[in-house]
């Protein structure tokens, strides 16, 4: 029995060291969703999953891993922000401005991005499969 409870515990620490910790802060989170603010704020790993964002003030927020699938970003302002890996799977993001924001390995796919800031902003990796990009400096590669 013993034997059992210690491959078991030695298992879960294994596992829990392998997949890294993404823990948004819960003030912060709720903060964002209450007032529409949170510049700065620690959002890493946040599930924002169809929340209406419209202009809120993200700027230099971390949310990298963020999951933001099919928010409203429109008018929101993320400069400077860490967004790597996030999720804005059909995401709204019009007029959005996310210059010099980290987007390296975001996910686009579906998203609305009309005159969306990006000037100075780290684009390496983004899918932007199935994205209506349009008037910013990011584009859907064609023939």
């Amino acid at each position: 029995m013993k034997r059992q409870v210690l491959s078991a515990i030695t298992c879960l620490v294994t596992v829990s060291l392998a997949v890294p910790a993404f823990s948004a802060n819960p003030q912060h989170v709720q903060q964002l969703l209450k007032t529409g603010a949170c510049a700065g704020c620690d959002l890493t790993g946040a599930q924002l999953k169809g929340a209406h964002l419209i202009g809120a003030d993200l700027r230099n927020a971390d949310l990298r891993n963020a999951s933001l699938e099919g928010a409203n970003l429109e008018g929101a302002d993320l400069t400077g922000a860490n967004l790597k890996g996030a999720n804005l799977t059909r995401a709204f993001l019009t007029n959005a401005t996310l210059i010099n924001a980290n987007l390296t390995n975001t996910n686009w796919t579906g998203a609305q991005a009309y005159n969306a800031q990006t000037t100075g902003a780290v684009l390496i990796g983004v899918n932007l499969n199935g994205a209506q990009v349009f008037g910013s400096g990011m584009s859907v590669g064609s023939d």
